[in-house]
């Protein structure tokens, strides 16, 4: 904000929203991002702002929070709480905000604050004249004298705070939602409005709901995600073993070698008197009395009037090589956290730890659909036709996201083909369809999906390629997410969303995102968010393809990765990496 006072902003986001009945109004999604998310942008720019509400653990730190008391008390309230927190001088400015303007922009607040060059409150007024209290500018002074004025702040409307003397600015964009009809609304006004690969990413997080949890062998449940902390039942070792192929021995050297060899696995008894020896395997409990156990490398062995006798080379380290039992786990040690991915090396540690089920969501199975009469992928091509080099593929690039392929089908162009397949496909939890999410005569994807009252998550991305793709969810809960048909536009979108969709069904922690500076950014930036394959330089940068053919994956063989590039981005600056299947 270029003003002389600093501007600060309180944003109320609490309230009982009991038009809306009793939801969380602030988190509801329109456009393909949180309501909550839209006025957090609004005053990005603000020196302090303070959310009013219930406490929320994904606000970003630098953000401070209140509660109004009590909990529900009104918006008055909620604007005391604000102004407590923010603490700040009589002379600065602050901007009044509710969390339920769906379009709100920055250059709304950027106006209302200059606006009170000559005012001590100036509210925004829409199209048809009506004030919104809840999006106004203020001088702090002038706004805390208010508050005191009114003695309890409990269930005060916003009217009572209004001065006898303000100003107002026109907007447009600045409806807000008080009712599900004005959510409908707003969401039916979004409806062509792309959001950004970020945007829709964090819609996904916050619509689509976790499958059910269910306990499973972990051995049959890779690509499912543990939904509380995975408990070793047994210590390891549960008893003492030998680290190493050597001799089990009894108290000091000389040892009397005995002829008995104990095997890993064994179940004789073996019991060593003190100064005796025996041949002991890599993985084999010691016998009762053994001390320890000497490696082959570091023992002789010499013949005696007495019988064969062990003792330590000349030389070598005293060591015990024993794992003795406990010395890797407890029972009871946390293996993985709640969260975390049952990967090969989960599952196998589990069964080291004898905890051979737990409660997990997922894995993620999905039914896979390649649209179009055009697309063949068996014998002959007759003229029009193109080969299906998209289909035989998509389940190993699922894979590489966590997800199972239970089904793939090929949907020719018909009116009623998706009605169909949105009744008739009940088992997978995903239906990933590639192909017509386009506005095209045969693209029917996006109007099967309204007659099946699909809740539309995100509707387009503003990247290149994949501004066409959707995410959407059945009544039922299956989630269908609809590819681009190029098939390089379909792997870069399904490799940029798919995760989240696993991380909503599944609960799985966030996986970490990488990010590389890209050397010749300014050459292959646009307007939007390009996503290219990129290659590696000896100083570590990366270089982006400056050209994509999106009709096949050849511009794919030997890339390590895809890049985020930002829209007018220059060169040298960083970019999300989305790794390539390997």
């Amino acid at each position: 904000m270029d003003s002389v006072a600093p501007v600060h902003a309180i944003v109320l986001a609490g309230g009982r929203a009991t038009r809306m009945g009793g939801v969380d109004k602030p988190a509801i999604v329109v456009g393909g991002r949180r309501m909550l998310d839209t006025a957090l942008d609004a005053v990005d720019g603000c020196t302090r702002i303070v959310v009013v509400g219930p406490p929320r653990g994904d606000v970003d730190s630098p953000v401070l929070q209140a509660q109004e008391t009590p909990p529900g008390a009104g918006p008055v309230a909620g604007v005391a709480a604000g102004l407590a927190v923010l603490d700040a001088n009589p002379s600065d400015r602050v901007i009044l905000l509710a969390s339920d303007l769906p379009f709100l922009e920055p250059t709304s607040v950027e106006v209302l604050a200059d606006a009170l060059d000559d005012a001590d409150a100036v509210f925004a007024a829409d199209e048809s004249g009506r004030l919104q209290f809840l999006l106004s500018a203020w001088r702090v002074a002038a706004l805390s004298d208010r508050v005191r004025a009114l003695g309890s702040t409990v269930n005060q409307p916003m009217k009572a705070l209004v001065p006898e003397q303000f100003s107002t600015v026109t907007m447009h964009g600045i409806t807000d939602c008080d009712t599900p009809e004005d959510v409908e609304r707003a969401r039916s006004t979004a409806t062509d409005t792309p959001v950004t690969i970020s945007e829709a990413r964090r819609a996904i997080l916050d619509t689509v709901p976790p499958l059910a949890p269910r306990v499973a062998p972990l051995s049959t449940a890779l690509g499912a995600t543990l939904t509380e902390p995975l408990l070793a039942a047994e210590s390891l070792p549960r008893i003492a073993v030998s680290a190493m192929d050597g001799y089990a021995v009894a108290g000091e050297e000389p040892w009397l070698l005995r002829g008995d060899i104990r095997y890993a696995g064994g179940s004789e008894e073996l019991e060593l008197a003190e100064g005796e020896a025996a041949r002991i395997a890599t993985g084999a409990h010691l016998p009762s009395g053994a001390t320890t156990v000497v490696r082959d490398e570091f023992a002789v062995a010499t013949s005696t009037s007495d019988g064969p006798r062990l003792r330590r080379k000349e030389g070598a380290p005293v060591r015990d090589d024993v794992r003795r039992p406990g010395e890797d786990w407890s029972e009871g040690h946390r293996l993985a956290a709640k969260g975390t991915a049952v990967t090969p090396a989960l599952a196998s540690a589990a069964a080291s730890a004898e905890a051979a089920t737990a409660e997990v969501r997922g894995p993620v199975h999905a039914h896979v659909v390649v649209t179009g009469d055009e697309i063949r992928r068996d014998g002959p091509l007759r003229r029009g036709q193109t080969r299906d080099a998209l289909g035989p593929v998509l389940p190993q690039f699922l894979s590489w996201c966590g997800i199972r392929t239970i089904a793939d089908t090929h949907l020719r162009d018909t009116s009623d083909g998706f009605d169909e397949l949105l009744r008739e496909v009940r088992r997978p939890d995903l239906i990933v369809i590639a192909g017509a999410t386009g506005g095209g005569a045969a693209d029917q994807l996006r109007a099967a999906l309204d007659r099946a009252a699909a809740q539309m998550v995100v509707r387009r991305v503003r990247c290149r390629p994949g501004g066409s793709q959707l995410t959407a969810l059945l009544p039922d809960g299956r989630v269908v997410l609809g590819l681009p048909g190029n098939p390089y536009a379909a792997v870069a979108t399904l490799l940029t969303t798919v995760p989240s969709i696993v991380t909503a069904l599944t609960g799985r922690g966030p996986a970490p995102v990488a990010f590389g500076r890209i050397t010749n950014a300014s050459e292959v930036s646009g307007d939007a968010v390009r996503i290219l394959p990129v290659v590696p330089e000896p100083d570590g940068t990366w270089r982006a393809d400056p050209a994509i053919r999106t009709a096949h994956l050849a511009g794919l063989i030997g890339r390590e990765a895809l890049a985020l590039v930002p829209a007018g981005a220059a060169d040298g600056d960083l970019a999300e990496l989305v790794w390539l299947p390997r």
